[in-house]
Formats: structure tokens, sequence, C-alpha cells
């Protein structure tokens, strides 16, 4: 094997990845062929996120008989609704959830806040929310996989305020400015970049200063996509057969659906930008990945666990 990643983010609960959008059914379910497609691109773990209590069970229950997939369990900041009325019944069946999985759940996330969507919750309820899984990081020892939209200033004063809280945790889908980048950086906080990340020129430039003792690499399939209007789309050069889903086919990838083999794109526009090579920046991506959310397996691993993995050690 040339290269082994860790999308830290995909949404592989998403219905798209059952040929099902808007509620309608599209084409037939090609979540093994999308599954398939990841271990040929070299995916070895894949970290699929939920955003809320029946999104955490359906994820658990997605990737407890794979050994390839583990899971996050949590509340996104627009969901953070199913912490009205008692917080502690709601953070008690959470924490079913949690410890039905043991080490199958990795991270308490998706949780953050997101002042760009309050139509679908408050900024107030946002923080009770985002406030009350500090404590679900703090009864598991689990680190965080954060959401920050368009909140720089109240999200970093709630993580400073409790950052001795939890482990650790990624900042994931960034699109924030370099002074808001530093700011995490000084939390002890980690970087995932994916298609959204890099769109712009500035947003290039953003992902091209993180450290590469920080930085994180994800899709958020079905999610953003590196499209042609993108800035860092000249950069990619993987491609796969893909169709429309109207003229689907069984073994095509579909045209406007991320998956997680393209986590391979997301790693050639970075190491483009950069300059540095591809191998170098999934080394550092896949070991900081490792030593966050897999600690123990990294600790039996030695140094570099992506060496280990690369040569077949595992």
């Amino acid at each position: 094997m040339s290269r082994a990643f860790i999308d830290i983010g995909a949404n592989l609960t998403d219905g798209m990845f059952r040929g099902v959008y808007n509620g309608t059914e599209r084409h037939l379910d090609d979540m093994e062929s999308v599954l398939s497609r990841a271990m040929e691109a070299g995916v070895m773990k894949i970290m699929v996120t939920a955003g809320t209590l029946d999104q955490s069970r359906e994820a658990l229950d997605f990737v407890k008989d794979n050994s390839m997939l583990v899971s996050t369990v949590g509340v996104h900041p627009t969901r953070a609704n199913e912490f009205k009325g008692d917080v502690n019944a709601h953070l008690d069946l959470l924490s079913g959830v949690i410890r039905e999985g043991g080490d199958k759940v990795v991270a308490i996330g998706e949780c953050g806040l997101d002042y760009d969507r309050t139509h679908f919750c408050s900024i107030e309820q946002q923080k009770i929310g985002y406030e009350a899984q500090f404590i679900l990081a703090e009864r598991f020892k689990l680190p965080l996989f954060l959401h920050n939209r368009n909140a720089a200033g109240d999200f970093v004063k709630m993580t400073s305020e409790n950052r001795g809280r939890f482990t650790s945790g990624v900042v994931h889908s960034f699109t924030g400015s370099m002074e808001e980048m530093n700011e995490l950086l000084d939390l002890g906080l980690f970087i995932g970049i994916n298609g959204c990340s890099l769109k712009t020129e500035e947003n290039i430039k953003v992902a091209s200063a993180v450290p590469l003792d920080r930085i994180m690499l994800e899709t958020d399939s079905p999610y953003c996509e590196i499209r042609p209007s993108h800035a860092g789309f000249s950069h990619v050069q993987s491609k796969w057969p893909a169709k429309d889903k109207k003229k689907f086919e069984l073994g095509a990838c579909v045209k406007g659906r991320c998956e997680p083999c393209h986590i391979r794109c997301v790693t050639e526009v970075v190491a483009a930008a950069r300059g540095i090579s591809e191998d170098q920046l999934c080394e550092a991506a896949f070991n900081n990945t490792m030593k966050v959310y897999f600690p123990t397996e990294s600790l039996e691993m030695g140094d570099c666990p992506y060496h280990t993995y690369i040569s077949g050690g595992v």
C-alpha cells in the first residue's frame, strides 16, 4: 500500500448512500461499493459522525460490525433543541449509547456552535447544548469532534473555559481566517480540512498554514466535494468513473456526492498548495488522528503508526 488515510468525518448514515435524496429513492443502495472504493483508495479508518441522539444510535449500529468504521456520539449545534427540558436526562441517554459502543465510540460530537443557522436553533440553546457535552467528554475521557460556524468569539471563549474537561479535539471542516485558526491552535486543538476548506484562495492560504502536527483530513461526505469552481480544483489528480444519479450505475461514483475515497483529492490539493509531498502530508495527518482518536492503538504501534499501516503491519 502506497498511502494510508483516516477520514475523520463522514456522514455515512445519510440517505444518499442508500440512494435516497430528500426522501425520494433515486437509485440502489450502494454503500458496499462506497466502502470498497474507500479501501481501494487506501482509507484505513472512517469516523462516522452523528448529530442527534437518534443519529448516534444509528451510527453505532452501522459501525459495530465493521473494523474499518468507528463513530461519534453527540448533538450538532443546529439540533441542540434536543437539550430543552431535562438536560441531565438527555445526557444520560447519550451516555447509554457511549457505554454500549465501548471502543467503537471515539469522540463526543459533532458539537459546537453554528451562528449561520440560528433559524434551526437559537444561540442561547446552542450554548446550552455545547456546555452540556463537555460533561460527556469529561465523564468518558473522550476527545471532541467540533463544529464552529461564524461563532469564533463565543466558540473560543466557551472552549477555553472548558479546556480542562476534555482531552483533545478537532475543529472539523475549517473555513475560518488565519486569526481564528491561531486561536484554536492556542487551545491545543487540531484543524480538519476537507473540500469546503479549499473553495477560495484565502481558504487555501489558511489550510497551507496549519502546522503539520495539527492537521487532520476529512471528506464530510456526502457533502463538501471539491468542485471545478473551487480554487484548489486544478490540483486534483485522482478521478473515479461517475454517473448522474438518474443514470446510476452500480460500481461508479454518483456525480455531486462526495465519498470517503475522495480524501485522496483533499490530500492532493493541500499537499500541492503547501509544496510538500502527499506522503509527508498523509503521514502527518494519519499520525495526528491516531494520537487523538485511537490513542491506545497508536501507543502500541510506536512512534509512527502510519509506517506500520503502509508496511502491512496491521
